[in-house]
């Protein structure tokens, strides 16, 4: 993932979700696991009968797709993203029932009462907020006692530090937001939570088609010096690290589990 510095340049890059879905879809056509990282964090949820669950941050509310089961399951849940534009896609994306509420939320003004919800969902999303105590307090307030707090995050040697190594000659560099991430998020969340448990997610890209890697690659909105560079001649740079047709690309992602006490 990108660094994306302030809260307006967060909007501008989720405003709607073209950039978005060409990163998905990268991660669809040629991670090696097959579960799929968002069916990862679907399993580890423990959403029981009844429950008020918060996502925040919702993206295209992709991930709720094929899991209608927990979400009937729930007397409420309130998908939301900071992107009015991302909220308009999600709706579409689910559709409407008399359980679910589609809101644009801050995560560092959650607009509920204190102990409302028994689960708070919020995926790829704390290295982008700028006052991040400010925002896991307000998920602290909003968690019952005893509620999950579930955060997937990236770690530090994946995707882009690859890309800054082998596209290092054209000035890409590792640029990632490193406030939260698989080495230092239990020691972030556990300023506000009583346990932490972190799980990995085991897996890599196996990309055969080029075109897919450098379509993801403009995508991202830190990669600005490759807008002078023929798009060929990235391709010939990914081309020499590819083995019997094939660019291994490391990824590294994993959860947060965390428990409100």
């Amino acid at each position: 993932m990108e660094t994306i510095n302030n809260a307006k340049d967060v909007k501008n890059q989720y405003a709607t979700s073209g950039n978005l879905n060409t990163r998905i879809s990268i991660h669809d056509k040629y991670s090696t696991n097959k579960q799929g990282f968002g069916n990862f964090i679907v399993s580890n949820y423990k959403i029981e009968e009844g429950m008020k669950v918060l996502e925040l941050g919702c993206g295209t509310g992709s991930m709720w797709k094929g899991h209608e089961d927990l979400i009937k399951k729930c007397s409420k849940i309130v998908l939301s993203d900071f992107s009015e534009g991302m909220v308009d896609t999600i709706r579409d994306n689910i559709g409407e029932a008399e359980n679910i509420e589609y809101k644009a939320i801050d995560i560092q003004n959650i607009p509920y009462e204190d102990d409302t919800f028994d689960i708070v969902i919020a995926n790829m999303m704390l290295y982008h907020v700028p006052d991040r105590n400010k925002g896991l307090s307000e998920v602290k307030r909003v968690l019952k006692n005893g509620g999950l707090f579930y955060s997937a995050t990236y770690g530090e040697h994946g995707i882009i530090e690859y890309l800054s190594k082998v596209l290092g000659k054209y000035g890409v560099e590792d640029t990632v937001d490193k406030s939260f991430t698989l080495q230092n998020g239990v020691e972030t969340l556990s300023k506000f939570f009583g346990k932490v448990t972190k799980v990995n997610y085991e897996d890599s890209l196996a990309v055969t088609n080029l075109d897919d890697i450098v379509d993801y690659i403009y995508s991202l909105s830190n990669m600005t010096s490759l807008e002078s560079i023929p798009r060929d001649e990235i391709k010939d740079a990914l081309a020499k690290h590819m083995k019997d047709g094939i660019l291994n690309v490391p990824k590294e992602y994993g959860l947060f589990i965390s428990v409100s006490i």
